[in-house]
This record gives C-alpha cells, structure tokens and sequence, in this order.
C-alpha cells in the first residue's frame, strides 16, 4: 500500500480497503491540496506484480461515458443527431429494435430495447455471468450484434428508464457506420486524444502489457480461489465497456471535459441534464449525475469502478480489479467526503 500525503482520510481509506483485500487504486484530488494516492493489492498474482498509481485498470462501465462523448462530438459534427432513428442506420439488421428508437433514447437508458445482460436482476451473479457466444469473437462493434441480435422490445421507447448494455452496444454501431470509421479509432481521436489521455486504451484481454491489471474473480462453487475474467468478457470492450484507463487520467479527462477540450461546454452540460431519476441519482447521457456532480460507474466480472466529479472541484476516483472489490471503499469514501466538515478529512 502507497499513500501521499499520510492524512486521516488517507488512514481510513487505507483501513477499509485492507479490511477488504481491496486491490486497485484509489485517488482523491481537491483543490488547493496535492492529491491523495493509494495503491493496494496485486495488479497480476500470478507474477505478483502490485499496483502502481499509473497501472492502467479496466473500467467495464464506464466506458459508456467515453462512448457518449464520441456520440455527442459526431452529434457536434453534424454526423449525428439526437433524433436520428437507429433504424436509419440499422437497415434490416436487429429487427425487433423498435423503429422509433432514437440515438437520444439510447444515450438516456430509455430505448426499451431488449439486453442481453438483466441489470435488474439483484440475484444475478456478474462472477458466474458468461456470454452467449464466445468471448474472442467480439473485437469490433459489427460483432457484438452477435449478442444482441433475437431480443425482443420491452417497452415503448422514451417510456421509462431501464439501464441496458445493449444501448450503447447499438450506439457504437450507429456511430461507426454514420461516420464510416472504426468504433474504437472514434473513441480515440474524438475523446482520448483530445483529452490527451495518454495512458486510456481498449486493450485485447489475450494480450495485456505488463502496466494493464488482469481482472479476477471467484468461481461459483470455488469461493476462496481467484481466476481471471479472460473468459468471461469480450476480448476487446465495446460500445457499453472495457476500456482501460488510469486513476491520473481520469482526472485529466474530467477537467478536459470542463474546458471544453472533447465537447462544448453547452453540450457538456446538455449531457449533465437529467433524463431519468433512478433511486437516489439521476441519469442524463452516458453519465451519473448526483447533484451537481457527475459519475462514471463500472461493474463487470473482474471489475468494479467509480468517478465522481463535482463542481467544486473535488475529483475522486476507485479502480478495483475484483468484481465486488472496489464498493467497500466507495462506500466508505462517501461517507467521509460527506461528513459535517469533510475538510478535517
């Protein structure tokens, strides 16, 4: 474990997340102060290999902001609109989709259309959770309609919210043909590069760097062992996850995104406008919004992961590489950033 500046916030984090075999990386950064920095835990067992603060760490979910903001720069670009119908571009592939979709729908969680994963399922175990076809087919957006084809509409479109991987499977799609260039080649130049997020990447799980972090879980029937989630996700992340980023990076993108480096400042905020109330937070497009705050949120099997950016400037940011890993320590980090006087913290 690395910790800098040794404060009494840096001791509790540090409590729960050895407490809870937390491994991954934890970073809080408020202004006026030098950010806080702790590393815990192994990023590869097999070659005992521990985190560093740049080790780059799978995010499942939270790449859907990342897929959002590509979205949004081709809706800027006059490639896309809001409104367009996913149907325009779809032709006569994925025909249960409803044809009054719209890229707006997907973007807000509110499309109705069927997904392949049932995120409102509660008893659902992500660490059993295997795909329908094999998970080395899946390495550009045209291949993952594999897994969404044959899914029946749930409810009208614009209706209601259902959160759905799906969606932003099809957003990918959508984009990648509007703008006649590869999926992740958009996310990079419209999003990594013009945030000048050096070390964020789809990385193939078959061939990680020794700087990526491996993710594991616990078999079902095998709880104390750890094997990692090769076999259980795409090989390499879509449209709705599995990019690979850092907790330094992270910061970078969400001051970018207040400049105005990846969109404009009133599409950013268009972006933090809610769409859906969902439990105690809101939805607005790609991102969570708590308050004033905006959130990446991430949960996979061998991956859990929050981001939460607020407008005074207060960035903090959990990469675990363990299904369930990581919540522990958001949980507590909550908690204490949320106290009568966190600045004693």
């Amino acid at each position: 474990m690395h910790s800098r500046p040794r404060t009494p916030l840096a001791t509790a984090i540090a409590q729960v997340a050895e407490a809870n075999v937390f491994s991954g990386v934890v970073r809080v950064d408020r202004v006026g102060e030098p950010p806080l920095v702790q590393v815990h835990g192994l990023a590869d067992r097999a070659h005992r290999i521990p985190f560093t603060d740049d080790t780059r760490v799978a995010v499942a979910s939270g790449a859907k902001g990342f897929t959002a903001l590509m979205v949004m720069r081709l809706v800027e670009d006059g490639v896309l609109a809001l409104d367009t119908r996913a149907r325009e571009l779809l032709g006569d592939d994925l025909p249960l989709v409803d044809d009054d979709v719209t890229v707006e729908h997907l973007l807000a969680h509110r499309s109705g259309i069927g997904d392949y994963l049932d995120e409102e399922d509660e008893a659902h175990d992500l660490d059993a959770h295997l795909l329908t076809v094999p998970a080395h087919r899946l390495e550009t957006a045209e291949s993952y309609l594999e897994i969404v084809d044959g899914l029946p509409q749930v409810f009208e479109p614009g209706s209601r919210f259902a959160y759905c991987n799906g969606g932003y499977i099809l957003l990918a799609l959508l984009a990648e043909r509007a703008a006649g260039e590869p999926f992740h080649d958009l996310v990079r130049r419209h999003v990594i590069d013009r945030a000048g997020l050096a070390r964020t990447a789809y990385l193939r799980s078959d061939m990680l760097p020794g700087d990526a972090a491996l993710g594991y879980l616990h078999p079902e029937g095998h709880a104390e062992e750890l094997r990692t989630n090769v076999l259980h996700l795409p090989v390499v992340g879509g449209g709705d996850g599995g990019i690979f980023t850092t907790a330094g990076d992270l910061v970078t993108l969400w001051q970018a995104l207040d400049d105005g480096r990846v969109v404009a400042p009133p599409t950013w905020a268009e972006m933090r406008r809610v769409r859906s109330t969902d439990g105690d937070r809101a939805y607005g497009l790609g991102f969570w919004l708590e308050g004033h705050a905006a959130q990446l949120t991430g949960s996979d099997t061998g991956a859990s992961f929050e981001s939460h950016h607020g407008p005074d400037r207060l960035t903090w940011s959990v990469l675990g590489n363990t299904t369930a890993g990581a919540w522990p320590v958001v949980k507590r980090l909550r908690e204490l950033l949320a106290a009568p006087d966190p600045e004693s913290y």
